[in-house]
């Protein structure tokens, strides 16, 4: 199973700051095919296996073609898949990803289903290695899932209130960073964002609108958000960093008809990450999320902070793996992870060095509606381990088994969650 995990890992980000700088051109590895020595093939059959506690279950095959540079370093992805979902029936994904230099990369993804779901995204980033005056990146989004849960408002909220909503949104973003120097910089970002939110159809749960008909954020919602951010950042890796501190400040401003002048809500926190590595296969990871929103004017719930899933979003969901995806929602938010990275052992596969990793965690936190609240009591903690498929250069696919209050949690993806 992590074998597989490892290959699949392929079909994601492989940007590393030390590749080289000339890979425009295509170089496709040639050897002479053997159907017992998967080196040799001409695309990776990768299984596709999702299991989540909200998305339930979806298994299919993944024939990805790779393409390399000269010094055989990943450049490209094509990576198309039929899979099916238990809830949505039949699908496939479409995916091409590219990685024309050490300092960009693009990326269009887009997938269907049968039933409910869809999805397009297509995103753009350069001065990744912030050795120019600027580094951009652009991203728009299409997404309909209808797999998305809320139970209300608060730290407390009962496990019983669940329900289940379709999430239909569509959004532009582009985030303008200054260099000011390769460790500092300052960013301008802009989202404008159009979700719509209506009742969901899975069996045995009820649907938000019939529970929580008059929670802000039902129906649809058009937003305009404003961010800057100010980032302090010694890592000593793009993708996979072992080494250095990523510190980011940041506030916003989001409104309903775009101007600032009558504000949805405002924001302001702090993220911080911090790698240190005292031995050459271990890697301690400590990551800290603060978010306060001032100012709420009938800010839509998904809007709101959020705890809980695999994922950390800078304004976002935060990561606590015991729960499912935003279990947790209210005004302002705290979270602490903890992560012990320790490498198992490597082995060379489909052309490729691939690195396995175990990953014992701690993950903690809390949501809270009044800005004088402490925002380390009454936490929900979790405990769990960590399986990491790392493949060079640097492209990471994890499954993530996480214990809270709850009862346990699985999620499997591709990148670190923080």
């Amino acid at each position: 199973m992590l074998l597989a995990l490892a290959a699949f890992s392929l079909t994601a980000r492989a940007t590393e700051p030390q590749r080289r700088e000339d890979t425009a051109q295509l170089h496709p590895i040639k050897v002479h095919f053997s159907l017992l020595d998967p080196a040799t093939w001409p695309v990776v059959p990768i299984p596709f296996i999702s299991v989540g506690p909200t998305s339930g279950q979806t298994y299919g095959i993944i024939p990805t073609l790779l393409q390399h540079g000269r010094n055989g370093e990943i450049i490209r992805i094509i990576a198309p898949d039929i899979v099916h979902s238990n809830d949505f029936g039949w699908g496939g994904h479409v995916r091409i990803l590219a990685y024309p230099s050490a300092d960009s990369e693009w990326s269009l993804v887009g997938s269907a289903e049968q039933h409910v779901q869809s999805s397009l995204d297509a995103r753009y980033e350069s001065g990744l290695l912030r050795k120019s005056r600027w580094s951009l990146t652009a991203e728009a989004d299409y997404d309909r899932s209808g797999t998305d849960r809320f139970f209300g408002i608060g730290n407390e909220t009962p496990l019983a209130a669940q329900t289940v909503y379709i999430d239909q949104q569509a959004w532009l973003q582009a985030t303008l960073g200054w260099n000011i120097t390769h460790t500092w910089q300052f960013a301008y970002t802009f989202l404008a964002k159009k979700v719509k939110v209506i009742g969901g159809h899975l069996s045995g749960i009820a649907s938000l609108t019939s529970r929580f008909a008059h929670v802000p954020g039902t129906g649809t919602t058009h937003m305009l958000l404003h961010r800057v951010s100010l980032t302090y950042d010694t890592l000593n890796s793009v993708t996979l960093p072992s080494r250095g501190v990523e510190v980011i400040f940041y506030g916003g401003v989001a409104a309903r008809n775009g101007s600032p002048a009558h504000p949805l809500f405002t924001e302001a926190g702090f993220d911080g990450r911090f790698y240190w590595s005292p031995l050459d296969s271990l890697t301690i990871v400590t990551h800290v999320d603060l978010r306060y929103m001032p100012t709420v004017n009938a800010a839509p719930f998904w809007a709101l902070s959020s705890i809980g899933g695999d994922s950390s979003i800078l304004g976002g969901r935060q990561t606590l793996r015991g729960f499912v995806d935003s279990r947790f929602v209210d005004r302002n938010s705290f979270v602490a992870n903890l992560e012990f990275r320790q490498k198992l052992f490597a082995l060379n596969a489909f052309g490729t060095r691939l690195d396995l990793q175990i990953a014992p965690f701690v993950d903690t936190g809390r949501v809270f509606s009044r800005g004088s609240t402490f925002p380390v009591d009454k936490l929900h903690n979790v405990i769990g381990v960590g399986f990491r498929g790392i493949a060079q250069p640097y492209v990471v696919g994890y499954v993530d088994v996480g214990y809270g209050s709850e009862g346990a949690a699985v999620f499997t993806g591709i990148g670190y969650p923080f």
